[in-house]
């Protein structure tokens, strides 16, 4: 399927991984229902890199600083997603289709005490967990799903 980029907004996600080679989750706030759980990503501002937008988003979203994290892959093309219809989500109304994102792998040197998800306002996260990216591809909302397969099937080569 042909995409036009430019109505998909550019961002990043990053798969972060502990010393056990499972995936750091956050859960969505003021999200219900079973697929609450995803991976840190966020917007790529205009000028950013997307590799530098990644762990901005993680040291955003999570709190984990730079210096705690090592890369250790990346996925060169853009992955993308589309909103479901009647998507509700702000960036919905701003007249975007979805996301193409660009997706990286690090690895977490830290420990628990170098999370804090409320490191920026407004929070992202109420709650976090690590598990594997198997279990990943089942948490997360389904219209992201292939887009998390695909990181799935890249990132655990890498471990």
């Amino acid at each position: 399927m042909m995409r036009n980029p430019d109505k998909y907004r550019p961002a990043a996600g990053i798969a972060l991984f502990n010393a056990d080679g499972q995936v750091f989750l956050g859960r969505r706030k003021k999200a219900s229902g079973p697929y609450v759980w995803q991976m840190p990503q966020g917007g790529i501002d205009k000028g950013d890199k997307p590799k530098h937008a990644a762990v901005r988003e993680l040291t955003e979203e999570t709190g984990i600083s730079a210096d705690l994290v090592e890369p250790i892959g990346r996925i060169k093309d853009w992955l993308y997603y589309d909103f479901p219809k009647g998507f509700a989500g702000s960036k919905r109304a701003r007249g975007w289709y979805g996301q193409r994102q660009k997706w990286y792998a690090y690895r977490f040197f830290g420990a628990a005490p170098d999370i804090n998800l409320e490191a920026h306002k407004p929070a992202e996260f109420t709650d976090y967990r690590w598990a594997s990216l198997s279990l990943a591809t089942k948490l997360v909302v389904p219209f992201k799903r292939p887009v998390y397969t695909r990181v799935k099937r890249e990132f655990s080569k890498k471990l």
